[in-house]
């Protein structure tokens, strides 16, 4: 099944990337370390930044942190990282944004919840302190609402005016009705203080699979404005992820979603990275992007009892997310290579030929040996303690030879 046509949105610009109308879909991921702490934040926003987030955001929640702030953007331009950084705000946004020019300048972009800004209220004058600083600035702001922080007084009066209908609403819909309203009023309300539609995206977060299609599809069939997807927390390790794909694919599909997190709880001294590879997997899975070469390994059976084909597989896959970083620079396309890696003969030759480049590793009972298939043919058989060592030299000659020809040609057109 095709994805359906993109929902059509205002393009935003981020520093030096664009989300929204015909760009690609953006890669977004979060810090965790203490903003104020200059160094662990540049570390772990570079390794971000190396791993293919697009944008990294950071909590500014204190004093100390809007003043790490404009450090923390220096230093990472020193190392030529130039990932733009996003500020976090929350409850007192307005006033940091204020008292800190130096921070408000060196971001990229601001988040702004409007559950705790005081929107909604009588005056709401937090917010707007925060979107005249974005004018004077010039930057996007994300209007991010959370129904774990969703403005109460707004909940209520729609709760109210639910009760007096011959057919109320069940109180969750009325919540998720409430989510969607709170992110259109709330921009709506940034343009009548003076920010321009190409400088907002919306966000609607909720936790539950199913609560955050439903509320995506209402926010997109009511405003043209950026969005930006995930569950706000998704969860821990195979939970998170799989709560992130069912999710996030299922809008894909249809079109909606302009720049993606997976809001994934990293498992003790895991790696934050594991977010950011997820949206790259997501996006190629859905073939709406290419992030790096794919390696398409067999589930094992009793005729792998050995467990060669599965580190082999681990293996290759690690070198080609190692070898991206050099390999973009240089060839054109290779992040849409193809690689097999199977375990035996039973669809190995098969896998292998409709792939780029493939072997087919013996399996239990199988003679030792592994045909190596290039561009659906056989190219070579490999025996020995050398098949890794071997297969990669295969690979690296295939992607100078096939890639850098295209190079050429994109060169002297």
């Amino acid at each position: 099944m095709a994805v359906q046509q993109r929902r059509v949105s205002v393009p935003v610009r981020i520093g030096n990337v664009t989300v929204g109308g015909n760009h690609p879909i953006v890669v977004q991921s979060m810090t965790n370390t203490d903003t104020a702490d200059v160094m662990s934040t540049v570390n772990q926003t570079m390794a971000l930044a190396q791993a293919g987030s697009e944008l990294v955001r950071v909590t500014v929640n204190t004093e100390a942190a809007a003043q790490a702030v404009p450090k923390i953007v220096e230093t990472l331009d020193k190392f030529g990282v130039r990932v733009p950084i996003i500020g976090d705000f929350h409850y007192n946004g307005h006033i940091l944004l204020k008292k800190y020019p130096d921070c408000a300048r060196a971001l990229a972009k601001y988040r702004i919840n409007p559950g705790n800004v005081n929107i909604g209220k009588k005056h709401d004058d937090n917010f707007r302190v925060m979107i005249e600083a974005a004018i004077e600035y010039d930057r996007p702001v994300r209007i991010g609402v959370n129904w774990g922080s969703l403005d109460q007084a707004l909940l209520t009066r729609m709760m109210d005016e639910n009760s007096l209908l011959p057919e109320p609403l069940d109180a969750k819909e009325v919540t998720m009705n409430a989510i969607v309203r709170s992110a259109v009023h709330s921009a709506e309300s940034a343009e009548r203080h003076g920010l321009g539609r190409d400088k907002i995206i919306l966000s609607a977060k909720v936790s539950g699979v199913q609560d955050l299609i439903t509320v995506y599809r209402k926010l997109a069939a009511q405003c043209d404005y950026a969005l930006h997807l995930g569950l706000t927390e998704a969860g821990l390790g195979s939970k998170g992820i799989v709560a992130t794909t069912g999710a996030l694919a299922v809008l894909l599909q249809e079109g909606i979603g302009d720049t993606i997190r997976a809001s994934l709880t990293p498992l003790p001294n895991g790696d934050r990275t594991d977010e950011v590879i997820v949206c790259q997997q997501i996006l190629q899975a859905l073939e709406l992007r290419s992030f790096t070469p794919q390696v398409t390994a067999c589930p094992g059976c009793g005729r792998t009892t050995s467990t060669f084909f599965q580190d082999m597989a681990d293996q290759i896959q690690t070198y080609l997310r190692e070898q991206m970083p050099t390999w973009k620079g240089r060839y054109v396309g290779v992040e849409e290579m193809k690689v097999a890696v199977m375990g035996c003969v039973v669809n190995g030759p098969g896998e292998s030929k409709h792939s780029n480049i493939g072997i087919s590793l013996p399996g239990t009972f199988e003679e030792p040996v592994a045909p190596v298939y290039v561009d659906g043919k056989l190219s070579t058989t490999l025996r020995g303690d050398r098949i890794v060592a071997e297969f990669i030299e295969i690979l690296d000659k295939y992607v100078e030879r096939r890639y850098a020809e295209r190079v050429a040609e994109t060169t002297a057109v």
